[in-house]
Formats: C-alpha cells, structure tokens, sequence
C-alpha cells in the first residue's frame, strides 16, 4: 500500500513506479483526475491523472478500482498520449463499477467554487466533489453504464432532475444536450470496451496466487475527507483502509502500508497549515522543488517538515514504513526546522493533532533547529553517502514518528532514490528493483 503522508504531492507516482517493476499488478483505488503523478524515467517526463503508475512496464496489470471517480475523456486522452508515445495500454482494467464524471459535474464544481468566494476550498474543479455525491445519492452513473444506451440515458435524466436549479445558469450550454451527453458518453464506452472489467475478481486471483499487488493512493492523509482538515479535504478516503472499498478486498489483504512524505511540507489550496512559510525561504523551497501542481499549475505553498502532522497520518494509516522524497531540496540551508508541537492562539501547547478546526486554523509550530549541509546529495546512491547531518535529519525523523525509512529520494530519476538498511530488510523481495 502507498500512501500520501502529507497533504499530497509527495512522490507517491515515482515509488509506485519504482515498486511497480517487480508486482504483479498496481491498483488505483480512491480519488479522480485531481490527482497528478509525474515520473521521470530514462530522461523523460510522464504525467499521469487516472492512470495507475505502473502502466509504464509492458503488459503489466493495472488497474483503476471503484472507488475511483473516472472521467472518461481524460481517460481517453490519457491512453492516446501512452499509445502515441508507444506505451502498450494492454494490462489497462477499469472497474465496471466506478463512477463517472459527467459534464454537469464540472459545471456544479465550478459555480460552487465561484459562490463560496474567499471561502472557497480551493477545489481543482474537475467535478470530482459532484460526482462522488451523486454516487452517494445513489444517482450515479457508472462505467457499466456506458455499454447499454438505454440505461446511459435514463440515468442522465435521472441525475439531472434534481440539479436543475443548480444548473440554471447553464441553461443553454451545449454540453447539457441530453442526446449529445449520450452520444458523447457511448463513443467513451466503445473505446473504453476492452479495458471494462470486474477488477475486484481480478485483484482477488492474484492475492490467491500469492502474486504481488500494489494498492496506489492519490492525495494523503491529511486531505482525508473524515479525518483531514475539513472542510478544506478531497472529496474521497486517501487512507490506506479505502484501498479495501476502493478495490474490493479485505484488511488482511494488506501485508504493507507505506506512507510516502517529502523531507519538507507543501500544501495546494486553501486550508489550514500551521509551518507555512510565506516568506523568501518558502518561495526558495518552492523554486528548488518546483512546487507547481501537476494538475493545475498552481503554485503550492511551501513550510518546514510537520512531525505532528506526519505523527497522526502514520497511525491513521497503520503505516509499517515511511519514504522520504526530496532530501536534495534541503541542501544549503545552514539551519532545518522540524515541527514537534503546535502552540495555538491562547497559548496552549499541543503535541497530537488538533481534532478542533478553530484550533488548528489558528496554531502556529513549534520548532527544534537542526544543523543543515552544504554538499549537494543528488549524486547519492546510498544512505553512506549522505553527509552526517543529513542523516541525523532522516534519524531525528524516524525517532519521532516510530516508523522506519526504507526509502530516500535525491532527486525526480529513478536512479536517485536509495534504499536503507531498514528497507532491505523489510520490503518483499520481489519488490526490491535490480541494482
């Protein structure tokens, strides 16, 4: 299981990518096309929105599960591009059962956005929110629904009756043509056809044949919709226990859970974060990461390392390891702020995490200061290569959070990311790339 242990962006698509090598097949389960994964590999960039990360190895199984919100245009442009760039999309299997974004969805994500003004929560308004609520209302339609015209169309009437008001302003807009929505959605599931599976069946064979299987999260953990800083949260569960609804399989099924964090904290959007940077230094972190969305563009803001934050996500998700991306970004800095607790605004400490929003919209971090480095690390292939300090970084990390590091990461190549001693020991073997 990989995990985001932030509030997202933290390298997940590069480990699954890594990890991917040697399973047997990776499993999307939560989340929509808000979700970007870049991967660089052999010098080329890839960006990826639904696409589960393993589908850069040749034939291998990958899978979007059901509880993934699928916009099938997305999806379609998205095997174009792999196709085109001479990619093989064979191992590509989408949940008969997911649900779908429809054109309304966006245009209700949209507006919504738009009405809350400054309060807005900063969605990336691809419909998702919409069309998880209409999978809740139970007037969803589902990727099943795009082979039988006769239930496509009956559906879409279905869930638009009770939008109407909502819709209003868009009265006339072309893209709410009910015989166009149809005809537009029937061209998605004849493209769509040989990828349609029962994926649950599918996910289950392997696990009976003891076959490796990688369960790929979108987002992190503290954009939970339950249990992250609400309202300012993604419309789905990016915690490891939605990996059992989002693919169909039981909590035994889970051998590891890995959370992945940067060696630093970004946030996209609005929300609480209380070792934001607003300063010079955050626009430094900022440039050295290039911490731009891969989705959006948008600029993300940019603080020091939250332990209490990174704390409560490592028991949130039963976390048996931690990957740490990023390192290379904290070069130079002669001095490194760590996060241990929060002070809020009438003065009060808190070690844990915060369950009161007001709390936490007001709580700024409380720091310790370690030694920073000067050597560039990017060139590092083992944690031996690390200097002193970096590696005092990585311990004071572990110690902290009770949770080992078996990966480090220098840079965005493959090549730039280093197992340690813990992870040698503890990953599945099969899962260990080839040196």
């Amino acid at each position: 299981m990989i995990v985001g242990a932030q509030w997202g962006d933290e390298g997940k698509g590069k480990i699954t990518d890594l990890l991917a090598e040697r399973a047997d097949a990776v499993i999307r389960f939560q989340g929509g096309n808000n979700a970007g994964h870049t991967i660089v590999r052999n010098g080329e960039t890839w960006k990826f929105h639904l696409m589960p990360s393993g589908i850069l190895y040749p034939g291998k199984t990958c899978v979007i599960g059901n509880g993934v919100v699928v916009d099938p245009k997305v999806l379609t442009e998205e095997l174009d591009e792999l196709r085109h760039r001479g990619v093989d999309t064979s191992g590509l299997r989408v949940s008969a059962n997911a649900h779908l974004i429809m054109p309304y969805h966006m245009m209700l994500d949209d507006a919504g956005e738009a009405r809350l003004g400054k309060l807005k929560i900063g969605t990336t308004r691809r419909g998702i929110g919409p069309a998880y609520a209409d999978k809740a209302s139970r007037i969803g339609i589902r990727v099943q629904d795009l082979l039988d015209e006769k239930i496509l169309k009956k559906k879409i009437v279905a869930a638009l009756e009770p939008k109407r008001l909502a819709l209003r302003p868009f009265a006339r807009d072309p893209r709410l043509d009910l015989q166009s929505i149809t005809e537009e959605y029937l061209a998605y599931g004849r493209r769509l056809y040989e990828h349609i599976a029962d994926t649950t069946t599918l996910v289950w064979d392997r696990l009976d044949d003891d076959q490796i299987v990688i369960f790929e999260g979108a987002q992190g953990a503290l954009l939970d919709l339950d249990h992250g800083t609400y309202p300012f949260v993604t419309s789905s569960n990016p915690i490891a226990a939605a990996a059992c609804i989002g693919s169909g399989v039981g909590p035994k099924d889970i051998d590891e859970v890995w959370g992945i964090c940067k060696a630093y904290s970004t946030r996209v959007g609005s929300g609480p974060f209380p070792t934001e940077l607003d300063g010079e230094l955050g626009e430094e972190l900022r440039q050295r990461g290039g911490e731009f969305g891969t989705t959006t563009g948008r600029s993300r803001r940019t603080g020091w390392l939250d332990l209490v934050a990174l704390r409560y996500a490592a028991r949130l998700n039963s976390m048996t390891a931690l990957v740490v991306t990023k390192l290379d970004v904290l070069s130079g800095l002669d001095k490194i702020k760590v996060c241990t607790s929060y002070r809020g605004e009438d003065g009060a400490v808190f070690e844990t995490y915060p369950y009161h929003q007001t709390v936490l919209h007001h709580a700024s971090g409380e720091y310790v200061e370690l030694d920073g480095w000067s050597e560039d690390i990017s060139d590092a292939r083992s944690e031996d290569e690390l200097p002193e300090n970096a590696r005092a970084y990585l311990r004071f990390m572990e110690e902290f959070i009770g949770v080992p590091i078996v990966l480090i990461s220098v840079g965005p190549g493959r090549e730039q990311t280093m197992w340690t001693a813990a992870g040698l020991e503890t990953a599945p073997g099969r899962a260990i790339p080839a040196a």
